[in-house]
């Protein structure tokens, strides 16, 4: 086992290290170039966006509640204790180039999220299906590479992600409030079950509620002490940007230097803002909206909330501590670290708090992820819900054996399915990109008026859909926005 163990681990430091991170980070310049910066120039549009998002006529799921199952599985427990990590080995620089990645990534989550709506399929419950799969099939015509993806995904985000975040809940309430593993583990299957034996409907009912409060009380939190530090607030500006670019070596992680500040900043900006990945998509393409692009800027303001929002305040949180608590070359868990400085800034009684909070952050992952697994399911088996069920129960199983184990082996080849779910999705997007290229030119130029493909001059070629058609009843009752 420990054989295997490193085997795989050999794997991930060299996919995710030497491939992964450069090429995410160059599709991210190349589409942030070919979009003329959509992120910067069309923020006030996301926004707009977002505020008209959650209500349309019809049985379909909102832009908004699409938005809120990415925001789901995108905001998990990587936002506590995965930047704190970052902070540890590469130092307060690493913030500054969590930043970077995060705005250039706008631009690929937007791509993604624009194909998947331009080559979704409508489904028998009165939602669609998307996301990589189903444009490498249907942009590309080959269906076994998006089922190669499926498959990928399948694993990564239905099984074994689940057993990662059920994992963390249980340890950290048997460890912080002596909660026995056997009552997380049921209580975990019920709340899981309560919410996916009714399907992706009924995650995206409770995302949408789930997730924007979470994420707000977290922002709040942090800027409550950021206001109780506000003296500080110049100085941590001033590491931030010193450590990132190795103006004060007194300032580097335990890692060391600018390389160090440099990776662990990409690293933490790309795993959980998941832009390139392939796997927000698959939310983006469930909603029912009048614009491919529109969810495009939907989901790129997801990456900004993630990275710029959530991450950022577990990096002030921390940076805003004393040296008791915090200084550069500390060595400190990930967790321990983020809920100590918590703690010195509020006090003791936050301890219950804060996990609440990572329970929240956890288990809205678990939903989240399953609506992700529900789809690619769905692009392998075809409109046969009766494998739904199955998908639930075994997803419902993996959160209790997740509560108990701590399964190495299997979050190891997690690690290897997703870089390899990344690599073809980013191949994908790359080739398909002048399809939300075009997509974005008509919103531009016909300013947000409803998406017809039928002789569209900006598209690349001709697009088969019989929802992009301009007789689609369900897009005439939408409203423009």
């Amino acid at each position: 086992m420990d054989a295997i163990l490193g085997f795989l681990d050999t794997i991930n430091t060299y996919m995710y290290t030497w491939v992964l991170i450069y090429v995410l980070a160059a599709v991210g310049i190349y589409f942030t170039v070919r979009t003329r910066g959509m992120q910067l120039r069309m923020f006030p549009a996301m926004i707009r966006t977002i505020l008209h998002s959650g209500r349309h006529e019809g049985t379909g799921i909102t832009p908004f509640q699409a938005f809120a199952i990415g925001l789901a599985s995108r905001v998990g427990t990587g936002n506590i204790a995965g930047v704190a990590i970052a902070i540890t080995l590469g130092g307060p620089g690493a913030v500054f180039w969590m930043w970077v990645i995060a705005l250039i990534g706008m631009a690929t989550a937007f791509v993604e999220a624009t194909l998947a709506q331009i080559f979704k399929v409508s489904w028998p419950d009165g939602t669609y299906r998307g996301g990589p799969a189903f444009y490498i099939w249907r942009g590309l015509k080959s269906w076994r590479w998006g089922a190669a993806f499926a498959v990928a995904l399948l694993f990564t985000f239905g099984i074994a992600f689940e057993m990662v975040q059920a994992n963390t809940i249980a340890q950290t309430l048997d460890t912080s409030h002596g909660v026995p593993v056997w009552v997380s583990a049921i209580a975990l299957a019920i709340l899981t079950g309560a919410v996916i034996l009714g399907g992706i409907k009924a995650v995206a009912r409770v995302a949408e509620w789930v997730a924007p409060i979470m994420a707000g009380l977290y922002i709040l939190l942090a800027l409550v002490i950021l206001v109780l530090n506000i003296d500080r607030l110049g100085f941590v500006f001033y590491e931030i940007i010193a450590s990132a670019f190795g103006l004060n070596e007194a300032l580097a992680g335990t890692a060391g230097g600018v390389t160090a500040a440099l990776l662990n900043g990409v690293k933490r900006g790309l795993y959980s803002n998941e832009a390139g990945m392939g796997s927000a998509p698959n939310a983006a393409s469930t909603a029912t909206t009048s614009h491919p692009a529109r969810q495009g800027l939907i989901q790129s303001m997801g990456v900004f909330v993630d990275t710029m929002l959530i991450c950022s305040a577990t990096a002030f949180v921390i940076l805003l501590s004393d040296a008791s608590v915090y200084a550069p070359g500390m060595d400190v868990e990930g967790a321990t670290l983020t809920q100590s400085a918590v703690a010195h800034h509020l006090g003791e009684w936050m301890t219950l708090p804060m996990t609440i909070l990572i329970f929240t952050f956890a288990y809205s992952t678990i939903i989240g992820n399953y609506a992700y697994a529900e789809v690619n399911l769905d692009y392998l088996t075809g409109r046969k819900h009766e494998h739904d069920l199955a998908l639930r129960l075994v997803v419902i199983a993996s959160v209790v054996v997740g509560a108990f184990l701590k399964l190495d082996v299997v979050w190891s080849l997690a690690d290897v399915s997703m870089g390899v779910m990344a690599l073809i999705n980013l191949v994908a997007i790359v080739l398909l990109g002048k399809w939300a290229f075009g997509t974005l030119r008509d919103f531009t130029e016909r300013k947000g008026a409803p998406f017809v493909a039928t002789d569209n001059p900006y598209l690349p070629g001709k697009l088969e859909s019989d929802i992009w058609v301009a007789d689609n009843p369900t897009l005439a009752r939408l409203p423009e926005q």
